[in-house]
């Protein structure tokens, strides 16, 4: 199997881009801090309006090196973006208070957050 050193991490990710086996699970957030202390970043967060909020959760930047990135895949069907491909994904959301839908563009204060859900997506080898 081939080794896939970087981190791809955002706020969502387009399902229509899943055109391989793929296992989505909840990912513990202090495992994720861990991880992207120990790779590169690699950051395609869509939704300014929470990346304050996510950056000090994490304690890292998550500023996308342009805005509104747009992921692809590679030839065999793994996410690509920004040169590089992956083989996992994590997606980073928060838990608003009942009832709570943010504006658009308007940032979010973390009183509007209670918690946060990580979701580790992992592209399996073709059999």
């Amino acid at each position: 199997m081939k080794e896939f050193n970087n981190i791809l991490i955002g706020n969502s990710f387009p399902m229509s881009l899943v055109r391989r086996e793929v296992t989505i699970a909840p990912f513990p957030l202090d495992a994720l801090k861990k991880v992207l202390a120990e790779r590169q970043i690699y950051s395609f967060w869509g939704h300014t309006n929470t990346l304050s909020a996510a950056e000090t959760l994490l304690q890292c930047s998550l500023q996308p090196m342009q805005e509104r990135p747009a992921l692809s895949l590679n030839a065999d069907n793994f996410p690509f973006f920004a040169g590089e491909t992956f083989q996992e994904c994590y997606l980073l959301s928060p838990d608003y208070r009942q009832g709570f839908r943010p504006a658009i563009g308007v940032e979010v204060v973390l009183a509007d957050i209670l918690g946060w859900q990580c979701l580790k997506i992992i592209w399996k080898e073709q059999a």
